[in-house]
């Protein structure tokens, strides 16, 4: 659980870094303008990475569990595992994208 904790506040400080000047000084000569929503995009796109990384090693790992415990049941076990590891990717790959057209 501490190195889960790690990667999230690794990836959020490295979103942060990645954040743009909130008010920049723009063409019409000092006009404020909001840019500092591409930081927090890159934070929300690595935390859905993490996100999903962490849910498809779990699945993986109690599969692995489960069919050492239970080896004959392999072959009942593994499309329940790749359904579920395909709808974890789906979502994370969905989350990448919103965050970046929204941010």
């Amino acid at each position: 659980m501490k190195f889960a904790r790690s990667l999230v506040a690794a990836a959020v400080l490295v979103g942060l870094m990645a954040v743009e000047p909130v008010f920049a000084e723009g063409a019409t000569g000092g006009a404020a303008e909001a840019t500092g929503v591409k930081g927090l995009a890159i934070i929300g796109a690595g935390l859905a990475i993490i996100g999903a990384g962490l849910g498809i090693g779990r699945i993986g790992g109690s599969t692995v569990e489960s069919i050492a415990r239970q080896p004959e049941a392999a072959n009942a076990m593994f499309t329940p595992m790749i359904i579920t590891a395909a709808m974890i990717e789906g979502a994370a790959f969905f989350a990448v994208i919103a965050a970046f057209v929204k941010g």
